[in-house]
């Protein structure tokens, strides 16, 4: 009988961690500073009596491609649908994701993305690595920070398929860009039903 309980009670407890890691990681999220690090544009008064000539306007430096930047973030499932079942994260299992990655940017209109994606998920009294992704896509990239990611996903589980994605640049800063983004991964083989799911995704890039 003590052993049982010893295996609920290390279940219950991998669960409480993971979902406290996770709960950390959206509060920094959403607590990001816009404006972290960002250089302080200063007012500088000129004495028309001493200065003469005309004043250099200021010029706007340009980005220049290609561009190669790398990215960490978290990404959370939240449901994933085939046709005999409909099966939600945070119930009896947890699930969350890790991508890291690189964006070869080549204008402001096209990029590539590179990104592997670990997996840790915690259910019946265990938690373990359960996944690796690999996904890389091409990048459209859009007037505010917005951007469409077309994935292909190669996972060691077995599946396979695409993942378009929905990225938004929320916040930004001298040194790292906050983004969050909606993915919603389609995937077939390993003997299993195609399925549709539904990803939430925060994290941040490097300038």
């Amino acid at each position: 009988m003590k052993k049982p309980l010893r295996l609920s009670r290390k279940g219950m407890a991998d669960g409480h961690i993971l979902k406290c890691i996770l709960m950390v990681i959206i509060i920094a999220a959403l607590l990001a500073p816009r404006n972290l690090y960002a250089q302080k544009t200063q007012s500088v008064s000129f004495d028309s009596t001493k200065v003469q000539g005309t004043v250099t306007p200021i010029t706007t430096v340009k980005t220049s491609y290609p561009k190669v930047v790398g990215y960490l973030s978290f990404i959370v499932p939240i449901v994933t649908f085939n046709k005999d079942a409909t099966t939600f994260n945070f119930n009896g299992t947890t699930s969350i994701g890790f991508p890291v990655g690189v964006n070869v940017l080549y204008s402001d209109k096209f990029g590539f993305s590179y990104e592997f994606t670990p997996t840790i998920k915690s259910g019946n009294g265990t938690s373990k690595m359960s996944n690796l992704l690999f996904d890389p896509g091409t990048m459209f990239r859009f007037e505010h920070g917005f951007t469409i990611i077309t994935r292909l996903a190669f996972e060691t589980s077995g599946r396979y398929g695409f993942t378009p994605v929905f990225n938004q640049v929320y916040a930004r800063s001298k040194y790292v860009n906050y983004f969050v983004a909606l993915s919603s991964p389609v995937r077939f083989g390993n003997n299993d039903l195609p399925s549709l799911g539904l990803n939430v995704q925060f994290g941040f890039t490097f300038n």
